[in-house]
């Protein structure tokens, strides 16, 4: 993913904000339960947005329905960037049906997406 992202022209992404947009991503989440779901401490989650924002990936804004709370929005950029990300994504997947047949690929998806689930 990093490698794809660098090449289609996002090369200031660093491997840890890819973190950030790890299925089913950021857009319109609360920090706080980001920070939960993928398992940071606010501080760090705090880290990754600010420089996310500096770097034009995402926005925080206040939430529509909580004025007190901010949400995530991804800008152009960020959205694009996260195209990147399931293309490659996409790529992996076809490999991996290939090289393990389709029907054990789709239990080993659905593993993962009820691992992901539960964690």
């Amino acid at each position: 993913m990093l490698q794809r992202l660098h090449e289609r022209g996002f090369d200031d992404v660093d491997a840890a904000y890819l973190t950030i947009f790890r299925y089913p991503g950021p857009q319109g989440a609360r920090p706080t339960d980001l920070a939960r779901r993928l398992g940071l401490s606010k501080q760090a989650l705090n880290y990754l947005l600010r420089e996310l924002e500096r770097l034009g990936y995402l926005e925080r804004e206040p939430h529509p329905d909580d004025l007190r709370s901010k949400r995530i929005v991804l800008t152009k950029r960020g959205v694009a960037a996260g195209g990147v990300i399931r293309e490659a994504v996409a790529e992996v997947e076809v490999a991996w049906e290939e090289q393990l047949g389709p029907e054990r690929f789709a239990e080993l998806r659905d593993l993962l997406l009820e691992l992901n689930r539960i964690v």
